[in-house]
C-alpha cells in the first residue's frame, strides 16, 4: 500500500510540475509579445515600395523597347523583340550564310577578353 501512495504522489508531483511550467511558458510568451512590437507596414512604406516598383517596371520597359549595349567590348547588343525578329527573318533568307554568320558572331562573343594592362609602378 505504501508503494501505491508513493506512485500516486509522484504522478501528482509530475502533473503539478507540468501545469506550473505550462503557465510559466504561457506567461513568458505573453510578456514577449507585449514587449516586442513589430512595426506595421504603414502608408509611407507602402508608397515607397510602390514607387520603387514603378521605377523598376519603367526601367524594364525602357530596356525591352530600346536597343542598347549588353557588352560593348564583345559587341553584344540588346534589341527589341520585333526588331530582332525582322533581322533574323531577313538574314535567314539564305540559311547557309546566316548559319556561318551566327557561328562567327558566337565565336566573337565567347572569345577571351584581353587582360587589362597593369598601371606602371612609379617606384620602379
Amino acid at each position: 500500500m505504501n508503494q501505491e501512495t508513493n506512485t500516486t504522489r509522484t504522478v501528482w508531483h509530475v502533473g503539478l510540475g507540468f501545469v506550473i511550467v505550462s503557465f510559466l511558458f504561457a506567461g513568458l510568451v505573453l510578456w514577449v509579445r507585449a514587449a516586442v512590437s513589430v512595426p506595421a507596414i504603414d502608408a509611407d512604406r507602402a508608397a515607397l515600395r510602390a514607387k520603387d516598383l514603378a521605377e523598376i517596371r519603367a526601367t524594364e520597359a525602357k530596356d525591352l523597347n530600346n536597343p542598347g549595349w549588353v557588352d560593348q567590348q564583345r559587341g553584344i547588343v540588346r534589341l527589341p523583340i520585333d526588331m530582332a525578329m525582322k533581322i533574323a527573318a531577313q538574314e535567314w533568307q539564305n540559311p547557309v550564310a546566316a548559319r556561318s554568320n551566327l557561328i562567327a558572331r558566337e565565336n566573337l562573343a565567347t572569345r577571351p577578353l584581353p587582360k587589362p594592362t597593369a598601371p606602371a609602378n612609379p617606384f620602379q
